[in-house]
């Protein structure tokens, strides 16, 4: 497989495609690939271009401290204060960046659960409905992991491939938590980590894009195939303006995009809105007309609301001669996923490893600190994030300024729960011998977990889009990304996004997901990285 792809940047090379997708994220790049064999023209539309490929893919100073590759315009708080957020516009979006934990959802998380401050609700479909999809996105994301090793989630099959283990350091923590009667488990992961595979398991990986491709992001292991097909094309920077409708308003014809500065128009036999939970509403906010006057498919008033981000901390502990580790991404423990304590009867959260940190990674939340100094302690870091179910809330919501800019009004919810759990963990590290540990949780810019903000369900006074992600007043417009989950369970959204995405080609083109049964063994080929300047030395 090649990775150089071919790509529209003047414009479409036709004026109307069969399918037209708005985002080449994990939901649009993903649903991209399903249909590549259906026979459907389809249109992937993408506001960024390809992250290159370069020597600064790798350098700490150059992604984090510099920004090299943030490209998102600023987002204002409910008080109008800007803010950077966590939000990048690329061919793969934001999963150029992520750290490839591509987890399933537990069985309970598709049905209610109660917290202290609210219900977390059902959703329209349950895990049975999603379980096949789930193992497709796993062998088209080569996802590692260990079927046996979480009790949180019993597997019916094996992964695709073995979980990649622990460095000895890691391997360590493993045993020192299950000293304390913890159950820790491997990271289902999905990187390029096998015979003539091009993973090098570097330090470089969560939080950067990856230089030789070896990271399965939605680019690498979707796009680029699709594309390989002939029967999708892309068009990059390509800004989606709103989407168009016919005089009733009930169908959809087509977008709006904004190409190199002009306006044109594509039309569409369907339409699929991929833009990320935040986006995704803002395209939506900004397609109202006559017939949609509150947005495009809002009858019900819930288009932006019940905005969710997850409760997060980044728990550092710190210890002078441990923590020598390079690929740290490997563990987790879900021991308070579905309980809490015997004071507080609620489920408190999960807890994974995150990638080794860098002091260049520190410098922003750390500024007075010397740099020195900080890549001093992130020599003997063990890193943490901890993360709590936030629930769903109508202010928590999306909306557009008088300029169109986006707005965020968000209140955290659940809190108490996290807070416990940030404390259970201390604790935890404590028992271990760690002497020095530091907590810190994240703010409105940290938003990778974003959802829910164009939820699914079965009454369309309640919600924007019915169980198979098709809006309730548009016929042919549907939303495939994390804004249709009623509820945010506490794992990494990205594979759910994925496999939902695989779920919602059968609907688009009904018996999409038999081409893929046909072609599943293609999903092996190795990928030739094609590098400029010198070898990565990690």
């Amino acid at each position: 497989m090649t990775v150089q792809p071919s790509l529209q940047t003047e414009g479409p090379a036709h004026t109307n495609y069969d399918v037209v997708i708005i985002g080449s994220g994990m939901g649009g790049g993903t649903l991209a690939y399903a249909l590549k064999d259906s026979g459907a023209s389809v249109l992937l539309v993408e506001r960024g271009g390809f992250v290159p490929q370069e020597p600064e893919n790798w350098d700490p100073d150059a992604v984090f401290e510099q920004g090299r590759y943030k490209n998102a315009e600023k987002w204002y708080s409910e008080t109008g204060e800007a803010f950077n957020p966590g939000t990048y516009y690329y061919v793969g979006g934001n999963t150029k960046f992520y750290g490839s934990s591509l987890v399933r959802f537990r069985r309970e998380d598709f049905s209610a659960s109660e917290h202290e401050e609210g219900t977390s609700p059902r959703w329209p479909f349950d895990y049975d409905a999603l379980a096949p999809y789930y193992s497709r996105a796993e062998h088209v994301y080569k996802v590692h992991g260990d079927h046996d090793d979480d009790p949180t989630l019993p597997r019916s099959e094996p992964f695709p491939y073995p979980a990649i283990g622990h460095e000895p350091e890691i391997q360590a923590v493993a045993d020192g938590l299950r000293r304390q009667g913890l159950t820790p488990s491997n990271i289902p992961l999905g990187i390029d980590w096998r015979q003539g595979g091009a993973c090098l398991r570097c330090r470089t990986c969560d939080g950067f894009p990856c230089r030789v491709l070896a990271k399965m992001d939605a680019d690498v292991a979707c796009v680029r195939p699709a594309l390989e097909s002939g029967n999708v094309e892309i068009l990059t920077g390509a800004y989606a303006e709103k989407v168009l409708t016919d005089a009733a308003g009930q169908t959809a014809t087509g977008v709006e995009l904004v190409v190199g500065g002009r306006s044109i128009v594509v039309e569409a036999g369907k339409v699929v809105v991929s833009c990320g939970a935040v986006n995704s509403a803002a395209l939506l906010l900004r397609s109202a007309d006559d017939q949609h006057p509150n947005g495009l498919a809002n009858s019900s008033g819930m288009l932006g609301r019940n905005y969710m981000v997850h409760n997060n901390s980044i728990m550092v502990a710190f210890h002078p001669k441990r923590n020598k580790v390079d690929f740290q991404k490997t563990l987790y423990f879900n021991d308070y996923l579905l309980k809490g304590t015997k004071d507080f009867p609620y489920p408190l959260g999960h807890v994974q490893l995150i990638g080794k940190l860098q002091g260049a990674m520190l410098v922003g939340q750390k500024p007075f600190i010397p740099k020195w100094a900080l890549d001093i302690a992130a020599g003997h870091s063990l890193d943490w994030w901890l993360f709590t179910e936030d629930l769903p809330d109508p202010e928590n919501r999306v909306t557009l300024r008088d300029d169109k800019a986006i707005q965020i009004n968000w209140k955290p919810n659940n809190v108490r729960a996290h807070q416990l759990l940030v404390k259970k963990v201390k604790r935890i590290l404590q028992k271990m011998g760690y002497p020095m540990i530091f907590s810190e949780t994240t703010g409105i810019a940290v938003n990778s977990h974003q959802a829910g903000t164009i939820r699914a369900g079965e009454d369309p006074r309640t919600s924007v889009l019915d169980p198979t992600c098709r809006t309730h007043d548009v016929d042919n417009l549907f939303v495939v990304d994390s804004s249709f989950f009623p509820s945010l369970p506490v794992m990494n959204p990205a594979l759910t996004i994925a496999a939902n995405a695989f779920r919602v080609a059968d609907h688009i083109v009904p018996g999409a997901s038999q081409h893929w049964a046909a072609t599943r063994q293609n999903q092996f080929l190795p990928i030739t990285p094609v590098l400029t300047g010198s070898n990565h030395n990690d």
